[in-house]
């Protein structure tokens, strides 16, 4: 298995700086913006769930790619994709501790972590030894990240793919407890869907006109909009979730039950998330002798 070649160690010697030059750079990110947490957060999900050439399957560095073919332009992250100067910056601070060392597909896995905890979430040991991919896939990006309309049995199928369990795909929606979304993505689901509480959606409707304002934003966690916590799950419960794909995950369906054990314990959903988050991180990369360190993340060298 492709991931028992990474290592948490990986960089010790190479450049033993690299973790905690990370953190910092996040950690100023996340302070100056709450948002950019979620933002480097999604990056690392759109990066790994999408293939970019027939040996890879995930977490390689492929999103960060200039060009109008590459995975930016795709549907799911034109417009809406953020983080990418926070990550050329860490690049840049990393070339220059330790110039071809440290890939961007491990400084986007690492930095997903650290804002994570920046926010108030839990943290796990992250495995390091990626290497960067050459190519990206605009068609994949198109058909492999589930969207904002998905039904319950599309996600699971969706992360299914990806070798994830429906429990842990509940655990990695939890990730909507920290962000924002465009009103393109939930206009329907607050004008025209019954399983909504109506006071969420009346106030939702007034940043999200019935038309125009197709980019004005509202956090998909109305509660705590940039804490890291399991107030995601209590907001599906009373029929607040944001996205159509949110409130999929308790509307009278297999998943209801996954997201009452996540309300009631956030220690739960921690620990499920944590685990999660690892496995995500560990599909298929390119290791050893495949792909390269990037010396740009935008371009390939």
């Amino acid at each position: 298995m492709a991931s028992a070649q990474l290592s948490p160690t990986f960089y010790s010697s190479t450049c033993p700086k690299a973790l905690s030059t990370i953190k910092a750079a996040v950690d100023s990110a996340v302070s100056k913006e709450a948002r950019m947490g979620a933002s480097l957060l999604r990056l690392h999900f759109h990066d790994c769930f999408v293939n970019a050439s027939f040996r890879s399957l995930g977490c390689d560095g492929s999103v960060l790619l200039d060009g109008s073919s590459g995975e930016k332009s795709a549907g799911p992250n034109a417009n809406s994709l953020r983080g990418f100067k926070v990550i050329d910056t860490i690049k840049s601070q990393l070339e220059s501790l330790c110039p071809g060392v440290v890939s961007c597909a491990d400084i986007v896995t690492v930095a997903a972590r650290d804002s994570v905890v920046a926010l108030g979430g839990p943290s796990w040991t992250v495995p390091l030894g990626r290497r960067d991919s050459t190519t990206a896939s605009l068609s994949a990006a198109n058909s492999n990240l589930p969207g904002p309309g998905s039904s319950l049995s599309a996600l699971i199928t969706a992360f299914s793919n990806k070798g994830f369990t429906a429990k842990e795909m509940v655990a990695l929606s939890g990730s909507h407890t920290i962000g924002q979304a465009r009103c393109t993505n939930f206009r329907n689901r607050i004008y025209n869907e019954a399983n909504i509480n109506s006071q969420f959606a009346t106030s939702v409707q007034a940043n999200c006109p019935s038309s125009g304002g197709d980019n004005n934003l509202s956090p998909l966690d109305v509660t705590s909009p940039t804490t890291f916590d399991n107030a995601y799950f209590k907001n599906l419960q009373t029929l607040k979730g944001l996205l159509h794909s949110d409130q999929q995950l308790f509307n009278n369906g297999s998943t209801d039950s996954q997201v009452n054990t996540y309300s009631s314990s956030s220690a739960t959903f921690f620990t499920d998330f944590a685990n999660a988050m690892v496995k995500m991180g560990n599909l298929s990369p390119l290791t050893g002798t495949n792909g390269q360190i990037r010396t740009n993340c935008r371009k390939a060298n």
